[in-house]
């Protein structure tokens, strides 16, 4: 038996091997690292890391909660949008909640779950208490869930239920509210939900309420970004954030704006995206131009 051609065939393997061994392995990493240290490019290399005070405060291109150690939103800094990624801001677990306009309906009990328009409510609800304005929105509730039914009885061909027999407020529970959010739904009394109990018979219909169409309380202010870790907020959520943090640190509000407008950036190439402010670095700027003493 000939082994030449054999031979052959696998030193050539092993010389590719070794050769793409040491250019993928050693000399295509190394030439990485080296790019990576070019002026201009090694801030973005290392993570655009921020720093202040000697410390690294985070990253300009990564969201972070500005709380107190309760988790209470510390009014001297504005607010982050909210985040999914793992418990909140993880960076290790990027992620969105990946619900969708029509999760409505609360999951109660201990592996149950809050729906994505429950979540907006309460956001919104926080959001207006915390600066003072107007936190309603429609198909939530003055209790800040959900203001969503479910209707039983004998449906239309078009499939809605012109003559309830029974109405509840599935996101509303005893203990929770002393009554639904509506009394009446077509004449019918609404419930309150009952631990336990099982609604998805029904026709699930939310209700708008009067909440005014364009909410105080701007979207990226109760609405967590694909990644959980977008830095950025929107110009009208900083505006909406203003007087709170000039009240905390003790400054005019025209000082305060002024900062936030030097740190909004515009559309990408003019077109692309929407203007938006960098949280941190604001913060940070704010730290500097007007610390809070005592």
């Amino acid at each position: 038996m000939d082994l030449e051609p054999s031979i052959r065939r696998h030193a050539a393997a092993l010389r590719a091997l070794l050769v793409f061994t040491v250019l993928l392995g050693l000399v295509y990493p190394v030439a990485l690292y080296a790019v990576g240290r070019l002026p201009g490019l090694q801030d973005r290399a290392d993570g655009s890391l921020v720093r202040a005070d000697g410390r690294t405060a985070g990253s300009s291109l990564l969201a972070q909660p500005f709380t107190g150690a309760a988790g209470e939103p510390l009014r001297r800094y504005f607010q982050s949008r909210p985040s999914n990624a793992g418990d909140g801001y993880d960076p290790l677990a990027s992620g969105a909640s990946n619900l969708g306009p029509e999760d409505v309906v609360d999951v109660p009990g201990p592996d149950g779950r809050t729906s994505l328009l429950t979540r907006v409510c309460e956001r919104s609800a926080a959001v207006g208490e915390l600066e003072g304005v107007d936190g309603s929105r429609p198909y939530c509730t003055d209790g800040g869930v959900g203001a969503v039914l479910a209707v039983f009885g004998e449906r239309a061909p078009d499939g809605t239920v012109p003559h309830p027999a029974r109405v509840v407020s599935v996101n509303e529970r005893p203990g929770t509210v002393d009554a639904p959010f509506v009394a009446r739904y077509r004449g019918v009394p609404v419930e309150l939900a009952r631990p336990g109990e099982d609604y998805s018979a029904g026709l699930i219909v939310p209700v708008r309420g009067d909440a005014p169409a364009d909410p105080v309380v701007p979207p990226d202010a109760v609405t967590g970004s694909g990644s959980g870790l977008d830095p950025h907020i929107s110009p009208a959520y900083a505006a909406l954030q203003l007087d709170r943090v000039a009240a905390a640190r003790g400054v005019a509000p025209d000082r305060v704006r002024a900062l936030v407008e030097d740190h909004t950036d515009g559309r990408d190439l003019g077109f692309m995206g929407a203007p938006r402010v960098n949280a941190l670095e604001l913060n940070l700027a704010l730290d500097r131009r007007f610390p809070v003493r005592g």
